[in-house]
């Protein structure tokens, strides 16, 4: 039998006798190192705002190694006059030193990771010039899409190039969550944020009055606005930006349903079903876009719907498999207006094994896109050029802020005439290397330049990029 013994005795012996109390305040203490264990696995979040969640995270294991310590102090107080066995002090006082160096742990996290507290969006970078902050030229996109990392590049060649750092400005790209709402929120906040040089937006939605609305609060501020890749309604809402850079997508929307006309009229089709898809419908270079191609391809196509999948990849696919299931009977031609609607067509009808019977056209090159082009899945896309589009929103808004005229000049040389506020950037066909009955001398040099597969990637290579 184990002999009971007062804590003097307990400690000068080797005799073993685990309390209850001991084996539950152990336990408890091993709680803390399994927090720290899963938070030391969770990767670390990179905004500015996310300061005091990281502080928080780290003060509960804190208070956990605190507490379960200065209880088994307290245990040891009140157990003076008790008999334990010498395994109880040893285990009780090595777990109150492992929660002291825990909570010694805790702290020196928590300084490691506290940060600014400054971060008016998680898409930015907060960039400093002689210990001062510089103002912002933001570009806000229409969603998340691959399409936007070529004009990223543009406004950091544009911002590299022209070293408006230097003028006390920095180019950033506010990444738009697809919605209307969202492109709301993002202009209202800017209309109270003082660190605001310029805007450029590629509007979700051209008839949007409250879009319209708060990019004329902008202006009335004396904040320089334009629209990039999709215009704002020209007939309602013009005033509301000063300039519009991109495409000219009704001509786009042509050279795609030419190059549409050409495949069809290889395969011997001179009538025939084909669908549309797009993000939205509505959204004024989508709608221009497949007007374009509707009027190329001619009255003996019938355009059966146009569909939207307000840029949800997975209803994009969906999209595709209930076009085909529902005209497969007629079906010539599948239509991709934006760039991921392109890998979407490419791989359903695949996968359908109808690739002999649909032509199959898309706006934009996505790195996906191209690698479904090289297996033969594409027959033709036209691809714009967001890098330039980059390029130039800081070119304009650079010289804007500065109230310097001579790149609008350059850029809208006919400002007083029709329309003379736009100015497109050019347009690419591109067509895979072997096979394709599309070629350079059937369209105008001047609106469009023709490239293989291999040439464009060459292109891309030039760059640093991987899509436009």
């Amino acid at each position: 039998m184990v002999s009971r013994k007062t804590i003097p005795e307990a400690l000068a012996s080797s005799e073993l006798d685990v309390s209850e109390e001991a084996t539950v305040l152990c336990s408890f203490t091993w709680l803390p190192f399994i927090w720290m264990t899963v938070r030391k696995r969770t990767p670390q979040l990179v905004s500015g705002s996310t300061h005091n969640y990281h502080s928080g995270l780290y003060k509960l294991p804190l208070g956990i190694s605190l507490f379960s310590g200065a209880t088994k102090m307290g245990c040891f107080s009140r157990c003076r006059s008790r008999t334990i066995s010498s395994r109880t002090v040893v285990s009780a006082f090595t777990f109150a030193l492992a929660s002291l160096l825990l909570a010694l742990y805790c702290i020196s996290r928590i300084e490691k990771h506290a940060r600014p507290p400054y971060s008016p969006s998680q898409n930015i970078e907060f960039r400093t010039i002689a210990d001062k902050p510089l103002k912002r030229i933001v570009f806000i996109t229409n969603g998340d899409d691959p399409f936007w990392d070529a004009c990223r590049k543009g406004l950091q060649e544009g911002d590299r190039q022209l070293k408006i750092a230097e003028q006390g400005l920095t180019a950033v790209m506010e990444v738009n969550d697809g919605t209307p709402q969202g492109q709301i929120n993002k202009l209202r906040q800017m209309v109270s944020q003082p660190d605001i040089a310029a805007v450029a937006i590629s509007v979700i939605n051209a008839s949007n009055a409250s879009i319209a609305g708060e990019m004329s609060k902008l202006k009335a501020k004396g904040i320089p606005v334009i629209t990039v890749d999709s215009d704002i309604d020209r007939s309602k809402y013009r005033s509301s930006r000063s300039y519009y850079i991109g495409t000219d997508n009704l001509v786009a929307g042509r050279v795609l349903g030419k190059a549409g006309a050409k495949i069809l009229e290889q395969r011997g089709k001179k009538s025939g079903a084909y669908v549309q898809f797009a993000g939205f419908t509505d959204v004024d270079n989508a709608r221009a876009r497949m007007d374009g191609v509707k009027e190329a391809l001619g009255a003996g196509f019938i355009e059966k719907d146009r569909m939207s999948d307000e840029m949800d990849l997975s209803r994009a696919r969906d999209n595709v498999r209930n076009a085909i299931s529902n005209h497969r009977k007629d079906l010539v031609a599948l239509v991709g207006i934006w760039a991921y609607n392109a890998p979407a067509i490419a791989q359903i009808v695949d996968q359908n094994k109808l690739r002999d019977s649909i032509a199959v056209v898309t706006f934009d090159a996505q790195a996906e896109a191209l690698a479904d082009m090289s297996k033969g899945r594409i027959d033709a896309m036209v691809v714009q050029n967001p890098f330039s589009m980059g390029f130039l929103t800081v070119k304009l808004l650079s010289a804007m802020v500065r109230k310097d005229d001579s790149v609008a000049k350059e850029l809208f040389p006919n400002s007083d005439q029709p329309d003379g506020d736009i100015h497109t950037t050019g347009l690419r066909l591109v067509v895979p290397d072997q096979g394709s009955p599309i070629t350079a001398d059937q369209f105008d040099p001047k609106v469009v330049e023709f490239m293989k597969l291999t040439d464009f990637r060459a292109w891309l290579a030039k760059f640093g990029l991987k899509s436009s």
